[in-house]
């Protein structure tokens, strides 16, 4: 899928080896693993088929939002949207949960 971030130090954790953004280094790691499997799927689909993932829809002022688990307190927050291409993942924020 084609992603796009939301804010440029989400982008930069992902391809910089040594940025961590202030997250844990397993935060990192998930996060740039999540980021792999983002990027190969075809779409929305094959992230309910992996239950691992915890795809799931968010409720109240996050209705167009999906979250995604990167550990047990940190999750991964995201959009869709549609261009001429297709489908755009949009990667939002990591949040904590707890």
């Amino acid at each position: 899928m084609q992603v796009r971030f939301a804010h440029k130090n989400l982008e930069r954790l992902e391809g910089d080896p040594g940025y961590t953004a202030g997250f844990d280094a397993d935060v990192v790691r998930a996060f740039r693993k999540l980021m792999q499997y983002i990027r190969a799927a075809r779409d929305e689909r094959d992230f309910y088929a992996l239950k691992s993932l915890h795809f799931e829809k968010l409720k109240g002022r996050r209705r167009k939002q999906r979250s995604m688990r990167l550990n047990d307190q940190w999750r991964l927050i995201l959009e869709f949207e549609r261009d001429e291409n297709g489908k755009v993942v949009v990667i939002v924020e990591i949040e904590d949960y707890h």
